[in-house]
């Protein structure tokens, strides 16, 4: 057990410090392949993954023990058995041993005919298992959403539905554990016999005595057992197998994300350091799926220390996606986005996280709560007009279900405020709010971050107000293309760069 509890965390740990690492938990929902249910498999398939091996090698083990001790009874006391055949005299030497290796043979060989299918219908009913506990998951998650709506009935539905599934797998699973079981279980029964009849002759003409006899067959069942361990453990062998393949689907893709990200071939977008004072750059950066579709074109800007620029656009026009990739969760397309060395980048999305446990936490995240102290938290969440949680703050609750999307986002703010980044990018991150309060936020982020450069995504054109630069993207064909570039507050000196479309404007034509 001591083993199999630090295998588990060995490997536990490499897998979940992979799966976090550069957003690739966050990837994983955008690429194809075999890794449904993460979660699900770090938790439960690793463990059996880690558990099965340590169990099977110290079966193999006692059983390989039990072979050779009473391989060396069963030949002493069996000896040889001299068979005559076409009048031909043919001597067996250690003739129960080679039986009982034959007999093995043979239930071994059965089992795995019969059974060749177990592991992947193992496999078919652990991804069914974890399916259906993701799908209570989401109904506890989006509880509020769900009673609002009087969803019940449609949630139930899909309960069912994934439960039936789960069922159905188990049926398959059973008639497996049936099939197998009849080949062990009658191995068993019928391993006594076959010794039995075997020494009868050797019995019947005086060579061997009775004692003799029920030694042999005690034995030859001890050594049968040994050599047919596989019989007898083919269904954890195979659930085992089923697991570890899960595993190693899992481990792939991310190591498909892994290779990505160090290679330089076409398809990624590459990481650099702004030259100059530009704050953050994009250099003919075009943003695609994985597949190499296009969402956004080449696209190139230049963001210079404290402006806040606005992204505009119709819904669908790819600016939550350019502005992922601008954060680096988005990795596939081309060109390079460059940031300001030694500059830190903070994300406002658009639905905030709230990790479990106090509001004090929840402000201090992604930091520890422990870097500030309550007064500095209290004193956050005054600022974004949260002051009934300051009396509450380190009370443990579920507050990302008590808490509404407006207070939700207000806590996002508090959480900026106490980070004080470099460049903020804000997605969407007032939509909840309405349009006096989000002002308030908006003023209070400018008063609070006055040399903080804001890249903003928004569809309110009251949010304006709030930056000096605004970009609109619009879908073209082979991608969205950046085609208005204007101050909103001149600044005189300021150096820009815009890409193709500035480019065009200066050749006369249209972008």
């Amino acid at each position: 057990m001591a083993i199999q509890r630090r295998w588990r965390a060995s490997l536990t740990n490499t897998v979940v410090t992979r799966w976090l690492a550069n957003g690739r938990y966050y990837q994983l929902n955008l690429v194809d392949g075999d890794h449904k249910n993460p979660e699900y498999r770090i938790a439960e398939d690793l463990r059996i993954a880690t558990d099965s091996p340590v169990d099977f090698i110290a079966g193999v083990t006692s059983a390989l023990l039990s072979a050779v001790t009473f391989i060396i009874v069963l030949w002493t006391i069996g000896g040889a058995l001299t068979l005559t055949l076409g009048g031909t005299s043919v001597t067996v030497p250690g003739f129960l041993v080679v039986a009982a290796i034959v007999y093995a043979a043979i239930a071994s060989g059965s089992i795995m005919a019969i059974g060749r299918r177990f592991a992947q219908i193992s496999e078919d009913k652990n991804q069914a298992e974890a399916e259906f506990r993701y799908v209570l998951t989401r109904v506890r998650e989006n509880g509020e959403s769900i009673a609002l709506l009087g969803g019940e009935t449609e949630e139930r539905d899909g309960i069912d539905r994934t439960f039936s599934n789960v069922l159905r797998q188990w049926a398959r699973l059973a008639g497996q554990h049936m099939r197998t079981t009849l080949v062990s279980q009658g191995s068993s029964l019928i391993a006594p016999v076959v010794p039995l009849l075997l020494c009868a002759p050797k019995f019947l003409d005086g060579s061997m005595t009775l004692g003799q006899v029920m030694q042999a067959a005690s034995a030859f069942t001890i050594v049968q057992a040994a050599f047919g361990w596989l019989v007898d453990n083919y269904p954890r062998l195979a659930d085992w197998n089923a697991c570890a393949r899960r595993i190693a689907s899992l481990m792939m893709s991310l190591d498909g994300l892994e290779r990505a990200e160090t290679g330089d071939g076409f398809g990624r977008i590459k990481r650099g350091e702004t030259a100059g004072e530009a704050m953050l750059s994009l250099n003919d950066l075009s943003v695609t799926l994985d597949d190499g579709t296009a969402v956004v074109g080449e696209t190139e800007v230049v963001i210079e220390p404290g402006e806040r620029l606005l992204v505009a656009g119709e819904s669908g026009t790819g600016k939550s996606t350019l502005v992922r990739a601008i954060a680096g969760l988005w990795p596939w397309g081309g060109g390079s986005v460059s940031l300001h060395a030694d500059r830190r980048l903070f994300m406002l999305p658009q639905k905030p996280y709230v990790p479990s446990g106090t509001p004090r936490r929840a402000v201090a995240y992604p930091g520890a709560a422990e870097d500030w102290s309550v007064e500095e938290i209290g004193d956050a969440l005054h600022k974004v007009g949260l002051d009934h949680l300051k009396e509450k703050i380190e009370e443990d609750a579920p507050w990302d279900q008590t808490l509404s999307g407006g207070e939700k986002q207000r806590l996002a703010f508090a959480r900026l405020l106490l980070h004080s980044p470099d460049i903020v990018v804000l997605d969407e991150a007032t939509s909840a709010l309405d349009e006096k309060s989000q002002d308030k936020m908006m003023q209070m982020v400018t008063a609070e971050l006055p040399k903080a450069t804001i890249v903003s995504v928004a569809h309110r054109v009251e949010l304006e107000a709030f930056h000096s630069r605004k970009i609109v993207l619009e879908r073209r064909k082979g991608g969205a293309r950046l085609v208005s570039d204007v101050d909103l507050i001149p600044r005189k000196g300021r150096r820009r760069l815009l890409g193709s479309f500035l480019r065009q404007r200066q050749t006369g034509k249209a972008a």
